[in-house]
């Protein structure tokens, strides 16, 4: 029951901030707690990263020219920038998802963002570039090539669909429209696990199955795209406060 501070002979209770605020033992977060996600995010980026990176230094060497590498050397400026851009948009890409980097760094957030986009964008371009003008390597098909044209393409429009939402202050649309061509941009980072646990089930895969398990990477990170896009569009409640009577 809550008393009258003002009642005769009561004095009322003073309760200092430092009282209020006593802090929990074993609640404490540790500071780079925000670290984990982007940092999660490169790791899975990491097989496609060292792809690319032998692959720059193959044509940079000037290695044999195989079936396998031919049309590289033939055409080598579509697959350098598709590297160089997928490199960039994977790193600077995992660390725009960190809401404690542009809550504070607003004008980090939106230098940075631009480069992404634009990185994004070459990714996407130079992705369906190759599938339409490259020769098909071992193993490929017309399932897989419609994938590829598919996912390359809603990557494009999603990376346009966010800018848009932005520039008209959107900032829920902008954000998951974003975090889809993340998702399918980062999907030649789930491809090899796919293909490693489908080889594992069911032995080497055929061109039908290579292609369905090279899919299944594009949309399980859509899945968790979505999952994540929802999740944070549900309204947090907030805890009450404790009131104090006095």
């Amino acid at each position: 029951m809550k008393a009258n501070v003002y009642d005769e002979g009561e004095a009322p209770q003073v309760f200092h901030n430092n009282e209020l605020r006593k802090p929990r033992p074993g609640k404490s977060k540790p500071r780079a707690k925000w670290l984990l996600l982007p940092l999660g995010l490169i790791l899975l980026s990491a097989i496609p990263l060292a792809a690319g990176a032998f692959r720059l230094s193959e044509l940079a060497g000037g290695a044999e020219i195989t079936p396998a590498n031919a049309r590289f050397f033939a055409s080598p400026l579509p697959v350098v920038l598709h590297i160089v851009a997928a490199g960039l948009y994977a790193v600077l890409g995992a660390f725009q998802f960190v809401s404690r980097l542009w809550q504070r760094g607003l004008r980090w957030h939106r230098l940075a963002g631009r480069f992404v986009v634009l990185c994004g964008l070459i990714v996407a371009l130079s992705a369906l570039w190759m599938t339409l003008f490259y020769p098909w390597p071992a193993g490929d098909g017309v399932l897989l090539y419609w994938f590829r044209l598919l996912f390359g393409t809603g990557m494009l429009v999603s990376i346009v669909l966010g800018f848009a939402a932005i520039r008209r202050g959107n900032v829920k649309q902008h954000r998951a429209w974003m975090t889809r061509a993340y998702a399918i941009g980062l999907g030649a980072g789930t491809q090899p696990l796919t293909l490693i646990a489908g080889e594992i089930i069911a032995g080497p895969p055929n061109e039908l199955s290579r292609a369905l398990l090279m899919g299944a990477g594009w949309a399980i990170n859509l899945a968790v795209a979505e999952w994540a896009i929802r999740r944070s569009r549900r309204p947090r409640v907030r805890k009450a406060s404790p009131v104090i009577s006095l």
